[in-house]
Formats: structure tokens, C-alpha cells, sequence
């Protein structure tokens, strides 16, 4: 994608101005554990907003795997609601504190990368748990093919996931391990370059080579670096045997603005998503999620199934048309209100101001 003067200008001044309030935090003392972050095999990022204890699991997790982390960096959205209890004894970790404003899904996480010297950058979410001691060694395998560039994980419900997240868990994330390329984009669609930084591995130097994650993302920071991967020939390498625990109940309402943002981030880069068939793949999981209902003789379900689809549907489409919405009608939908206030987005967003 051939990026404008403004565009680079752009990305230059929105890095800067969340990487010179990191590296002033680290100055004035707001960075907990060892601040060395040195050259390493394998490095984690896990971005956390008001943590509670599965944190610590997982972060004890990770220090059972068979393929240890050499690194391991939190970034704490507002230093006053981080615990320091659950990075006590880990001489591994390193807390950095930044504000709520601050807080972008793809620019937090690259300023993150940037810190660190890892051959690899592990990212994963703070409700990600690794399902066992395998997961870093699994996502790292798969690295064997010197054409995999990134690696996701499977994730498998928790305990009190709801019937029918469970099984869209299951659609989504299957058995069957598989690597993705351009050559797939007829078979799967927009799934070709479905990624989730939930818990994904990328290899550094493709990470680098391509500018990393948008810096300014509402959200879908992973699947839009994954269809840039895909586009310059690379692969993405779906890994089933890396487990971890995730999953959420959303209400619809939840669903309905998660959706709004997924087409809002897919509205915002036509250069990855214009021409590549998605609402098919919708369509497909609400059919075989009803089939699985009435065969699994759970009939009662179906209405939730088809108000919670609508929710997803009619969000989607909203967010691809948001350049047509009014500020009032954006903020209602949006599940991330700071995105869209005026000095935190970049400007092109017809019908907001």
C-alpha cells in the first residue's frame, strides 16, 4: 500500500507522542520490576485495564511452559488500579503504567514491541490462560516454515461459557491445525486473515519490515496486520495444538458495538478487506450453530441465536457505513467511545465532527 506524505507524517507524530510518555514514565520511576529489557528468543506483551486475579494465572502459566518467555512486558492502563501483587517474585516482568487516553489497541501494543528485542513477540490478552505447558512451544513450532510469519492459538471456552458462544468458539477456532496464504483467499474468504491478539506469536523482523500494528486502531489491529502479512506473500499459521482459556458472554447489546467496531476497522482499510468476501462466513456459522441446536435438542435457543445474529449483523453493517452516521448516532454504537474523540482519531471520519 503506497502511503501519502500526510499518512507517514501521521503515523510519525501518533507513535511519538504514545512512546515519549512511556519512556518519561520509565524516567519518572512509573515502571515496576527489572526496566533491562535485553535482546531475547522469545518475548510477551499483554496489555491489562483493571486486572484480577487470572492475571497471575496466567502469568504463572507462563512460567511453567516448556518454552519459557525470556520477557515478559505488562502494559497497565492507570497505574492506581494495578495490583503489584500479581508480579511478585517474577523477575521477568516488567509493569509499565500508562493513562486510560493513552490506551490504543494497535499503537499500545507496538510501543510495547518496540521495547523489546524478542526474534519473537508473543502478545496475549489478560483473560487469555494458557490451557497447558505447551502453548509457547506449540505457537513456536510452527515458525519452522519460514514462510509463517505470525501464529494464533485456539481458544477454548471456560466453565461458564453459554451454549452458544461455546459452540461459536468451536467454529471459530477448530481442531485442525492449518497455514493460510494468499492461495486460500477463494476457499475462505475474510477468514484467511483472521488473526487474534488474544494470544498470537509474529515473528519480529516481517513485524518490523511491514511498520507493525496501525497505530490508530479502534480495534481489529491483528486481523488488519495479518491481511497486510497474507497480501505481501507471507502466511499466517493457525496452531490448534496452542491452547489457552477465552471466551466471553456477550450481551447483545455488547455484540451489536463490538460489531459496529469490527466494521468500522474493516470501513477504515479497504486496501486490506474491499473485494474479500465476510458476511458469507456469518451466514455460515448462524446456520450450522442452528443445526447444532436442533440436533443437539436445544430448540429453545434458536431465538436467542437469531436476535443475538441480528445484533451482530446490524452492527456491522452500521460500522461500514459509519462516515454516513451522525457523532450522537457513533458514540450510541461504538464500544470505544475514546476512539472517536477529536484530538484521538486521525481525522478521516466523515459524519463525526
Amino acid at each position: 500500500m503506497k502511503k501519502t506524505a500526510a499518512d507517514r507524517v501521521e503515523r510519525s507524530i501518533m507513535e511519538k507522542i504514545v512512546t515519549d510518555r512511556a519512556e518519561r514514565n520509565i524516567m519518572e520511576g512509573t515502571v515496576t520490576g527489572s526496566a533491562a529489557l535485553p535482546d531475547s528468543g522469545i518475548d510477551v506483551v499483554i496489555p491489562v485495564y483493571r486486572p484480577d486475579g487470572k492475571l497471575r494465572t496466567l502469568l504463572t502459566r507462563l512460567m511453567r511452559q516448556t518454552r519459557k518467555p525470556d520477557r515478559i512486558l505488562i502494559v497497565n492502563t492507570e497505574q492506581e488500579l494495578f495490583d503489584e501483587s500479581y508480579v511478585e517474585g517474577l523477575d521477568n516482568v516488567t509493569v509499565l503504567h500508562i493513562t486510560k487516553d493513552e490506551f490504543d489497541h494497535g499503537g499500545t501494543r507496538h510501543m510495547a514491541a518496540m521495547k523489546l528485542r524478542g526474534t519473537f513477540l508473543l502478545f496475549l490478552t489478560q483473560d487469555a490462560v494458557p490451557a497447558d505447558s505447551h502453548l509457547i512451544e506449540s505457537l513456536y513450532a510452527a515458525f519452522a516454515d519460514e514462510k509463517v510469519c505470525a501464529a494464533y492459538a485456539r481458544q477454548l471456552p471456560a466453565k461458564d461459557c453459554s451454549v452458544l458462544e461455546r459452540y461459536t468458539r468451536s467454529f471459530n477456532y477448530g481442531e485442525e491445525s492449518r497455514i493460510k496464504t494468499q492461495e486460500d483467499l477463494g476457499e475462505l474468504g475474510i477468514k484467511t486473515y483472521f488473526c487474534s491478539n488474544v494470544c498470537a506469536m509474529y515473528r519480529r523482523s516481517t513485524y518490523e519490515e511491514l511498520g507493525g500494528f496501525v497505530r490508530r486502531a479502534i480495534f481489529n489491529e491483528d486481523m488488519i496486520f495479518a491481511g497486510r502479512l497474507i497480501q505481501s506473500g507471507r502466511a499466517v499459521a493457525y496452531c490448534a495444538d496452542a491452547k489457552v482459556v477465552h471466551s466471553h458472554n456477550y450481551s447483545n447489546m455488547q455484540q451489536f458495538r463490538r460489531n459496529f467496531d469490527l466494521g468500522v476497522s474493516q470501513a477504515k482499510h479497504p486496501e486490506i478487506f474491499e473485494g474479500v468476501p465476510s458476511e458469507g462466513e456469518g451466514i455460515r456459522m448462524v446456520r450450522q450453530t442452528a443445526g447444532y441446536l436442533l440436533h443437539s435438542g436445544q430448540p429453545w435457543l434458536l431465538p436467542e441465536l437469531v436476535i443475538k445474529s441480528g445484533c451482530k449483523f446490524v452492527g456491522y453493517r452500521l460500522g461500514k457505513a459509519y462516515q454516513k452516521l451522525p457523532r450522537k448516532v457513533i458514540l450510541f454504537c461504538t464500544m470505544n467511545r475514546s476512539y472517536w474523540k477529536p484530538d484521538q482519531n486521525d481525522g478521516n471520519r466523515t459524519g463525526i465532527d
